[in-house]
């Protein structure tokens, strides 16, 4: 009870320093209507209390019904409402706003009057906004000889009457703009740190204001601040680019680019290169919707074109592959059904020879379809005889694409051929591969197939698929030459091919 007493004194004395105070006050509810003001208030706004408590302020004081007066209204109204959504003080340094006054003839009119003005959040237990409390000391006068005062008179009076909570309410502006400053000087690190591309150009001549670091890096960071887009970028000149910024600027339309084509100077003295754009345009406008300068924001995305480009490349180079491969088959089905009138002999050996074509298209995958190793491909088909019985000696030399598919059939069908009918169909056969390049110029392969330690050869007496396939691919698709040998030590095959189109190593 002693606690509750001395609480209720500490509010009567607070009340009534509230009501004595020569300083207007007011206090509204977060709904902006009157909870109280003392009397400092009521004189100065020339109203009675009872006509002010629980009525809304912007019902009792509308500042008039000119445009002027509703937008005084506006920004007192979002003082209060910076107060509610921040919960902090709010200042209105100075603030024109009429009050309305009633005539001898009984009419009202709108007496216009300058305020300075502080609006503090009131807080109840729970730490809610309860109050609005408003500090506002009328400054018509200062205002008014301010306008009429001129030179160091006019300086020399608003110093004598300008007082502290003037002062203070200036210093809180000057606050207020600091603030502004900082938040102005964040902006603009973000401008410089955009990952894209950010310039500034004012004026029908396009003169650079500012560029961020993506932008510098662009044009090989060229000292252009100042100069208009003609000179600080000569060679864009002609290529379309400052015919849009005039269009742009004149129309006020802006202008969206994509994938764009523009030949820039990267570094100094270095030749023009070809860079591959992104980018738009933005009409920058003043308070009258003039046009007044351009907003330019983009990417360089070379990097991404050059992509597309090469992965459209590689689709018609695939196009290219897949349409030859299946000609190949088509040409393996019809020579093999030729050759086997039995449908299970035929099953067989078509099967075989896509299996070859197969293992050398698993070459080609893994190396991306650069190409693949001669000694890899003979491997490949002669694996399934043992290692031991097949006899491998030559340097590597490297094999585009197209000729070591046709390599990959050729040893197929010898590997084949030696197994049914030669070394490879006896016991102790052995097969001898020996190859070398001769004039590295105009590099030639000699290769030479050798069969030893099995039945002797036989020519045959018609010309088979096998021996078919061997000198149409060696003929036409090599370009080279080949001797098929039927002697009785052995059969024997010399290839001789160009490897202009390929790669030794």
């Amino acid at each position: 009870m002693k606690e509750l007493a001395i609480t209720g004194a500490i509010d009567a004395d607070l009340a009534a320093a509230f009501e004595a105070s020569p300083n207007p006050y007011m206090l509204l509810t977060p709904e902006l209507r009157y909870a109280g003001m003392n009397s400092a208030y009521l004189a100065a706004v020339g109203a009675r209390r009872e006509d002010l408590l629980g009525r809304p302020l912007f019902e009792v004081f509308d500042a008039g019904p000119t445009d002027q007066g509703r937008e005084n209204a506006r920004q007192l109204r979002a003082s209060f409402e910076r107060v509610l959504r921040e919960n902090r003080r709010d200042h209105l340094a100075l603030i024109r706003y009429a009050l309305p006054a009633t005539g001898p003839d009984g009419e009202t009119t709108f007496e216009e009057r300058f305020w300075s003005a502080t609006h503090t959040p009131i807080h109840d237990a729970d730490g809610r906004i309860a109050y609005i409390l408003q500090h506002t000391t009328d400054i018509t006068e200062l205002e008014q000889l301010r306008r009429r005062v001129a030179g160091a008179d006019r300086k020399r009076a608003i110093n004598a009457i300008l007082s502290g909570n003037v002062l203070q309410r200036a210093e809180h502006v000057q606050e207020a703009n600091r603030q502004l400053e900082t938040e102005r000087n964040r902006l603009l690190d973000m401008f410089m740190q955009a990952p894209g591309f950010v310039a500034v150009l004012s004026g029908p001549d396009h003169v650079f204001q500012m560029h961020n670091a993506a932008y510098a890096q662009l044009i090989g960071h060229r000292d252009i601040a100042g100069k208009p887009v003609r000179e600080a970028l000569p060679e864009v000149v002609g290529q379309a680019y400052i015919e849009l910024l005039d269009s742009v600027y004149a129309t006020g339309e802006p202008h969206e680019g994509r994938a764009s084509r523009v030949e820039l100077q990267r570094s100094p003295d270095a030749p023009l290169e070809t860079v591959w754009l992104d980018f738009i345009y933005q009409p920058i406008r003043d308070d009258s919707g003039g046009v007044i300068g351009i907003f330019v924001q983009g990417h360089d995305v070379t990097g991404t074109v050059l992509a597309a480009e090469r992965q459209k490349l590689m689709i018609d180079e695939l196009n290219h592959r897949v349409k030859n491969t299946l000609a190949t088959v088509q040409s393996i089905a019809m020579q093999t059904a030729r050759s086997h009138e039995d449908p299970r002999s035929f099953a067989e050996s078509f099967q075989a020879r896509l299996l070859a074509l197969s293992h050398t298209h698993d070459l080609l995958t893994r190396s991306h379809w650069e190409g693949a190793d001669l000694r890899a491909i003979l491997e490949h088909e002669t694996a399934a005889h043992g290692p031991h019985r097949i006899s491998l000696v030559g340097p590597p030399v490297a094999l585009e694409p197209s000729p070591a598919l046709s390599f990959g059939m050729i040893f197929h069908e010898l590997a084949t051929n030696a197994a049914k009918y030669g070394a490879l169909s006896a016991p102790d056969g052995q097969v001898f591969v020996d190859w070398a390049v001769s004039d590295l110029t105009k590099p030639v392969l000699h290769l030479t197939w050798r069969e030893r330690g099995g039945p002797p050869a036989a020519t045959p007496t018609r010309k088979g698929f096998g021996s078919r396939l061997i000198e149409r691919n060696v003929r036409h698709d090599l370009a080279g030459t080949v001797e098929l040998d039927y002697a009785d030590a052995g059969f024997c095959a010399e290839f001789s091919v160009p490897l202009d189109r390929g790669r030794v190593s």
